[in-house]
């Protein structure tokens, strides 16, 4: 059976929106707007597991005119076991980037150091992750590749990045069960032994009673 062909108008429009798709449906940077209180910090987190690349960077604006202000900040970011991995203080702007090595929720806290202020200060925050923080430009400088083929090469690393992201979600999928099977398993058990003692409970009861009563001659 001969596959029908794709005319070049229609070839044109498929790419584009397999790549849309591939691309919905992994995780990609954004950029995060945050308000700081005047004390306290404001934090965010994202759920990574280990070996995946992170790059980020941050810069402050006032909340008045939105333009690039000399306010500083205090920046801490956390592994999930709560071993840091970016600190600075006294900054309005700056990067970081690491390879995970813990799985779980890594955390980007942010504070302003000068709670004076009238004007309050806020933190645009771009944080990339996977084959978002990937230098797409450099990979094509060093493959010597452009066009169509860097394209199929972003789309190969997507497929690959979402099988990864399955088969990691299965393996959690994996312990989650273990756990509950294990977990029904012992409230069976704990059922079970309840059951036994109140059985033991009324035994003895019934010949306490029996001998109580013959002692005092009622039976």
């Amino acid at each position: 059976m001969r596959m029908p062909k794709i005319s070049q108008a229609k070839e044109m429009e498929f790419w584009p929106m397999l790549m849309l798709l591939v691309a919905a449906s992994i995780p990609g940077g954004d950029a995060v707007w945050l308000n700081l209180p005047p004390a306290g910090p404001k934090c965010v987190s994202e759920e990574i597991h280990t070996n995946i690349v992170v790059l980020g960077s941050y810069a402050v604006v006032y909340e008045n005119d939105k333009h690039y202000s000399t306010a500083t900040i205090s920046v801490e970011v956390t592994s999930p076991y709560g071993n840091t991995l970016h600190r600075e203080e006294n900054v309005t702007a700056g990067e970081f980037g690491f390879t995970s090595s813990e799985t779980g929720n890594h955390m980007a806290c942010f504070w302003l150091e000068d709670v004076k202020k009238e004007s309050g200060a806020s933190v645009i925050l771009n944080w990339r992750t996977g084959i978002a923080a990937k230098d797409w430009h450099a990979v094509a400088k060093k493959e010597k590749i452009e066009g169509v083929e860097l394209e199929l090469t972003k789309l190969e690393a997507a497929v690959e990045a979402i099988h990864e992201n399955i088969l990691y979600l299965k393996d959690r999928e994996a312990e989650m069960r273990e756990v509950s099977e294990r977990t029904n398993a012992r409230v069976a058990w704990l059922s079970m032994l309840s059951v036994g003692v109140c059985i033991a409970a009324s035994a003895l009861q019934v010949l306490y009673l029996k001998s109580f009563f013959h002692e005092k001659k009622l039976l």
